[in-house]
């Protein structure tokens, strides 16, 4: 069970007389590793007595059967208590901090007449976004009991996986349970793995909550990576091809190289570089070349099916130890305009309605996606064209309603180009009749009075209309007397 960076198993048994040995694991960090370590017990739920601690510390008590060791490269201290008293029964802490307020971890040792000895549990560690492998002991072989992985906490321990097909939520695509060996062993193999995969954890076989010969494990995810975090998704299309670049440790020595295809915590082999290729999968997958210098090997397939869609999985193997990474690919169904199939968008063909202008056949290009060192890239393949060049591909009723769509969003931009048209050609038509008045008041001058010629012509229209309209004196004179009239 996680507490913050600290966990271990909460039950722990043990026979007067005999030894208990208990661990506690922690996240591998600079403070965590020199920080004080310690094993106290809790009296009356109030207050717990420490034992023993790393600073050097032992109760006189406890003084000759009890030691702590502490191992920070691992991130974790092994608590071990020998002649083991039926007094020793009770409820013990196991924690980190300079107090017994810091990171702690409660559990309960039953000290009984006839209880053996538990088992200490294994140590795996991996690396953020990397793989390890589990390798739970020898059972039965000829058992068809079931087998197991599962997260120990509080109240038990929860089914993560089991080759019945159940697959927590979390671990999808990335957990596989490997058929038993020859020896009935079996094992775990996880990939992308989080910070939160961190805890204690039991293998074997049987129904669930009553499994025979748990093994512990405490899985230790170390946040200082030098690991890629890769693409989770491939996209090519129906038809089309793509290859996937598998990355492993050079310096691994791995035998055997190979591609499967992941369903319900199994994976189910399709081609490996011993020359073994899945029946189904015939003249549509190999590998096409393989690094041992860089660590890389290149699998490639071709003729798409929809059916193809799903979980992969590469893997590189020697011994017991499998380096593997996980990728799910999708399958579309028309071409991708976008390298990410996360934001990938679809692209009809264009509607053509002119005829070809060549004589060469139309091609259709389809996109391919490479899987390499955690960058997706592109390459092409040519597929035969689908339609003739001349040839119409969208429908007549797809064509109207394309043409309705597009009408609605043509209609503000046809207004303003209407109303801005207007608003030209009335200013066209102002401009010219003032043009016109000018050049008809040139003329009524000109005649008027050609010695003036040049000063009379600068006149505005509306200013010689005004002296035309310019009463004579004596018309003056008879507005003075009669005013009447002038009005």
């Amino acid at each position: 069970q996680v507490s913050s960076t600290l966990y271990a198993s909460r039950f722990l048994t043990g026979e007067v007389g005999g030894l208990v040995t208990h661990q506690c694991f922690y996240s591998i960090t600079s403070a965590n590793r020199h920080d004080r370590k310690y094993w106290c017990k809790m009296v009356e739920n109030k207050a717990c007595f420490t034992i023993i601690s790393t600073t050097g510390y032992t109760s006189e008590s406890y003084a000759g059967r009890v030691s702590l060791q502490d191992i920070p490269q691992n991130g974790t201290f092994t608590l071990t208590m020998t002649e083991l008293q039926k007094n020793d029964t009770g409820t013990y802490r196991c924690g980190i901090g300079p107090t017994k307020r810091g990171l702690h971890i409660t559990l309960n040792l039953t000290v009984t007449a006839d209880s053996s000895t538990s088992e200490p549990a294994e140590v795996v560690l991996g690396e953020l976004h990397g793989s390890v492998t589990v390798l739970c002991p020898a059972g039965d072989t000829l058992s068809s009991e079931k087998r197991f992985w599962c997260k120990v906490g509080t109240t038990g321990c929860t089914l993560i996986a089991d080759t019945s097909g159940h697959v927590g939520r979390s671990y999808q695509g990335r957990i596989f349970i490997t058929p038993r060996d020859s020896s009935g062993a079996f094992k775990i193999l996880i990939n992308d793995l989080k910070v939160e995969d961190s805890g204690l954890y039991s293998c074997g076989t049987g129904r669930f909550g009553s499994w025979d010969s748990p093994h512990m494990v405490a899985l230790q995810v170390t946040t200082a990576s030098i690991l890629p975090r890769r693409p989770k998704f491939l996209s090519s299309t129906v038809g089309g091809s793509l290859s996937m670049k598998c990355h492993y440790d050079p310096k691994g020595n791995y035998e055997k190289k190979y591609l499967c295809r992941w369903k319900e915590a199994s994976c189910e082999l399709l081609v490996d570089s011993a020359g073994f290729v899945h029946k189904s999968y015939k003249r549509r997958i190999q590998i096409a070349n393989s690094d041992q210098e860089n660590g890389t090997y290149t699998v490639v397939m071709s003729h798409l099916r929809e059916e193809d869609a799903g979980w992969y999985w590469c893997g590189a193997k020697n011994g017991h130890t499998e380096h593997t990474s996980s990728v799910k690919l999708l399958i579309q169904k028309e071409i991708c305009s976008s390298k990410d199939p996360e934001t990938s968008t679809i692209v009809k063909p264009a509607l053509s309605t002119r005829p070809a202008t060549h004589s060469a056949p139309t091609q259709r290009h389809v996109t391919a996606l490479t899987y390499t060192a955690g960058i997706v890239t592109a390459s092409s393949s040519t597929l035969l064209p689908t339609a003739a060049p001349s040839t119409s591909v969208t429908s007549p009723a797809e064509i109207y309603h394309k043409s309705s769509s597009h009408e609605s969003g043509l209609l503000p931009v046809v207004l303003s180009a209407l109303i801005l048209l207007i608003v030209i050609t009335i200013t066209l038509l102002t401009l010219s009749k003032i043009k016109y008045w000018k050049e008809a008041g040139e003329e009524r001058s000109t005649i008027r009075n050609p010695e003036e010629g040049p000063v009379q012509a600068a006149l505005t229209p509306v200013k010689e209309q005004t002296m035309e309209e310019t009463p004579h004196p004596e018309e003056n004179q008879e507005c003075k007397t009669d005013s009447a009239k002038c009005r």
